[in-house]
């Protein structure tokens, strides 16, 4: 069986990741994994039960009853299965991307998860965006990018994606959410935020989506031929 590809996406919350890499995979034909939308799941299943995500304990006693898949639609959309439910919708909101950040230091969450990520890029041509794809799930990935803008760049597009889903939004709070992601990723004791050294780097502050799909393009195109 040859060699599966994998594309592994990291990055700050915010920088495009997801909306980037459904796009590429969609036209390089590969699955795309939203490794931020499985922790967001755990967030929330968490939040039901009213543990919080620096509980520790209540996390560890109440982890095994909690059971997460993915499954893709016709169109390739990557849907999160909780415990049999379809919880794709209600795991996008800013309070349960901040609780799935806090969740996600936590080694217990993050080895449970771990397997499942890398079974998905031994199977497919996979394109995984995260936190840590390319130093810790995927270390040795085909292409390793690190997706980045300013905080104020993403924060403006955060606000855009959700007044367009109908939901108000604050820029300076949007912001402050951000630079405090930022802080809690990048300090975390398990699997921190942080730029492999055979990553490339693409700052997207002054690209559009088009723009960034062809710099990421020529970047992959460019690393596989290798």
């Amino acid at each position: 069986m040859a060699k599966k590809i994998s594309i592994a996406i990291d990055g700050p919350a915010g920088a495009g990741k997801s909306t980037i890499a459904k796009r590429l995979a969609k036209e390089l034909g590969y699955m795309y994994v939203d490794t931020g939308a499985i922790y967001r799941t755990v967030a929330y299943f968490f939040d039901l039960w009213g543990v919080a995500p620096k509980d520790i304990d209540g996390i560890t006693r109440y982890i095994d009853e909690l059971n997460i898949a993915i499954e893709y639609d016709e169109e390739g959309v990557q849907h999160m299965i909780m415990n049999g439910i379809d919880v794709t919708d209600d795991i996008r909101t800013p309070e349960i991307s901040q609780k799935a950040s806090l969740v996600s230091a936590h080694a217990i969450v993050r080895d449970m998860l771990l397997d499942m990520q890398r079974d998905v890029a031994k199977q497919y041509d996979v394109i995984m965006d995260g936190r840590d794809i390319g130093t810790v799930v995927l270390p040795k990935a085909t292409v390793k990018i690190f997706l980045t803008a300013s905080a104020e760049v993403r924060a403006q597009r955060r606000c855009d994606e959700l007044n367009a889903k109908g939901m108000k939004a604050n820029y300076n709070q949007v912001l402050k959410d951000i630079q405090q992601r930022d802080y809690q990723d990048t300090h975390r004791e398990v699997a921190p935020l942080k730029m492999c050294r055979d990553s490339v780097k693409l700052d997207t502050s002054d690209l559009d989506i088009d723009g960034v799909i062809a710099a990421m393009k020529d970047i992959i195109q460019k690393k596989v031929a290798k």
